[in-house]
Formats: C-alpha cells, sequence, structure tokens
C-alpha cells in the first residue's frame, strides 16, 4: 500500500511539473527581465475589456513582473493618468477614436501607442430590422418627427437613442452628430452605464417596440441583436468627425459614421524606455478580435466573474500556447 502511494505521488509530480513546463517557458540563466519591478496597468470601467488587459497581465508575470492591481476610470481619465506618469500602461486606447485624449493629455512626447493588439474594430448605429425595411437606413432620417416618434419609448415624441456614457470616446462623435446633422430637436442622446441603457433597449426589443442604439464590436450585443437577423446597421448623411479627424467611416460600403479602429497599448515612454522586454511584448502581442467577442459572449451568458475571466484567460494560453511562447521569447530577447 506504501508503494503504490509512493508511486502514485510521483506519477502525481511529474504531471504538475509537465503542465507547468509547457504553460511557462525556461530560460536560460533564470533571470527574467522583470525581476524586481512592478508594472502599473489603467483600465477602462468595462468589465468585458478585463480580458485582454489579463490576457497581458499573464505575460508580464512570466516575464517575472509584479502586477499592481489596476486603476479603473473612465477613458480619458486614463490618458490622462498615463501622460502624467502615474500608471504605466492600458490596453484599450481605441485608435482613432481616443486621439484627442491622448493628444490632450500630452501626446508623444509622454507616451506611445505600441502595436495593433485587437484589430478591426466597428462602431455604429443600428435599427430593428422591421424598421430598416420600413425605410430608416440613416440616422438622417431622424429628423422627420412622424419617424423620430417610432423610437419614442417615454413619450416625449423625441427618438431615444442609446449612447455612450460621459466621458468616452464614443460619446464626443454622438454629440458631434447630434448638432452637425441637426437632430436634437427629434432625438434624445440617453446617457448613463451602457450596459443598463442597451439593457433597456433589448428589453424594449422583446416587448416588440422599435430600437435605436449605438454599440460597438467586439462586443457581447451583436450576439443578442444579431446584424442581418434582429438589427441592421444605418448610415449617417454623410461622413463628419469631431475634433477635425478626417478618418475613413465607411465598412462594407456604408457610411457608418465611425472610423474603423485598433484597440491598441498605450503605455508611458518612461516606462518603456526602462521596460525593453514590455515594449517588445506590446509591440507583438495579438489578440483576434472574434476571441475577444467568443469570451464577451460567456460573460453574457453568465460566465463574468473575475474567477471566471482567469479561466477564459488559461483557456486562451491554452489554445494558442505556442504563439503566447513566441511573444515571451521575444520580450526576453529584446531585454538583452
Amino acid at each position: 500500500m506504501l508503494k503504490k502511494t509512493i508511486k502514485n505521488t510521483f506519477v502525481g509530480i511529474i504531471a504538475v511539473a509537465t503542465t507547468a513546463f509547457i504553460m511557462t517557458p525556461v530560460y536560460a540563466g533564470g533571470h527574467l527581465p522583470g525581476e524586481g519591478k512592478t508594472v502599473r496597468p489603467v483600465e477602462g470601467t468595462n468589465l468585458e475589456e478585463k480580458f485582454q488587459h489579463k490576457i497581458l497581465y499573464r505575460a508580464l508575470k512570466d516575464l517575472g513582473y509584479k502586477i499592481a492591481e489596476p486603476d479603473e476610470v473612465n477613458y480619458q481619465t486614463i490618458h490622462i493618468a498615463l501622460g502624467s506618469g502615474d500608471s504605466d500602461f492600458t490596453a484599450v486606447h481605441w485608435d482613432p477614436l481616443h486621439a484627442a485624449f491622448f493628444k490632450e493629455a500630452g501626446g508623444k512626447k509622454v507616451m506611445s501607442k505600441v502595436g495593433d493588439y485587437i484589430q478591426g474594430a466597428l462602431q455604429g448605429y443600428l435599427v430593428d430590422k422591421k424598421s430598416f425595411d420600413a425605410g430608416v437606413k440613416n440616422l438622417g432620417d431622424l429628423k422627420k418627427a412622424e419617424i423620430a416618434k417610432r423610437f419614442d419609448h417615454d413619450g416625449d415624441g423625441k427618438a431615444d437613442l442609446a449612447g455612450c456614457p460621459p466621458g468616452w470616446g464614443c460619446e464626443r462623435v454622438i454629440e458631434h452628430h447630434m448638432g452637425e446633422f441637426g437632430m436634437r430637436t427629434t432625438v434624445t442622446h440617453n446617457q448613463g452605464d451602457y450596459n443598463a441603457v442597451i439593457a433597456d433597449i433589448i428589453a424594449a426589443y422583446n416587448s416588440g417596440k422599435h430600437v435605436i442604439y449605438y454599440t460597438w464590436t467586439p462586443y457581447w450585443v451583436s450576439g443578442v441583436l444579431v446584424p442581418g437577423k434582429d438589427v441592421e446597421w444605418i448610415e449617417v448623411p454623410y461622413s463628419s468627425l469631431p475634433d477635425g479627424r478626417k478618418g475613413m467611416t465607411k465598412f462594407n460600403g456604408k457610411e457608418v459614421g465611425f472610423e474603423v479602429n485598433s484597440i491598441r497599448v498605450v503605455a508611458n515612454n518612461a516606462f518603456l524606455k526602462n521596460n525593453p522586454a514590455a515594449e517588445r511584448l506590446f509591440e507583438i502581442a495579438v489578440l483576434d478580435i472574434n476571441d475577444v467577442s467568443g469570451q464577451n459572449k460567456k460573460m453574457r451568458d453568465g460566465e463574468d466573474s473575475i474567477k471566471d475571466i482567469d479561466r477564459h484567460v488559461n483557456e486562451w494560453i491554452r489554445n494558442n500556447q505556442n504563439t503566447y511562447n513566441f511573444w515571451l521569447s521575444q520580450a526576453k530577447s529584446a531585454a538583452k
């Protein structure tokens, strides 16, 4: 019996050691570039953005860094924290949506956009498919009071557009559109916690009401109200952006009014100078937008605790082990 127990214990130890070897690359000399250093990340308040951050946190930990408890603030404040040196990096800079925030917080003199972490992020306005099929295919259509009333949920005669919380980059675009296209007399831009606002829209749709709302990808909303089935993207009268921007705002031939973005890492310049391994990681790390959308859908379906998100990170690393190991080897080499 004792021999059997010893044998089983030995087998268990070997299994654990083998798993650790697979999950964490071994470097010559045993020195990791982040040893003795602490990284101070800053995030937005959107829980669905934890996944993309935590993948980078795991890689930084495997490079020897300690990760401080992330600050969670609005997007404009994220850039202020990075520009002032109060934080080291974020993985939720929408480029070019957050260009004004970047510039106002000091721009290239104090921080840098690094890599193209998540590419092809789309934004825009959608209406229920019945409204679209009835001819509501452009935001400008809502200038007509009789059409705007179709989307009135509170009885004031104006369309209720589910939009963006204050301090988000999309707020600037929507508010610009409201003025530029003459929408204020017939449309109300409903703001607040986005998840609460969009929950009201989903409830309204499910009760048979007509809806108009802003959303983006990657996010779970388009997995619940499916474009082409439940809702449709609509156009704006013409391309017009705030802050003098002149970006490409067409997607699949539609003038959607928002630029297609890359979600990038932005980091404080002093941090990058002192941490070439972290900089190299940020340069080469790429996360498929479909992986983010799929993970966000799991959160929508109830897997939304921090433990769940950590498990999703483990699963992603396990399914992309060679890619992940390449990130780490490249970062390690950059520190030599």
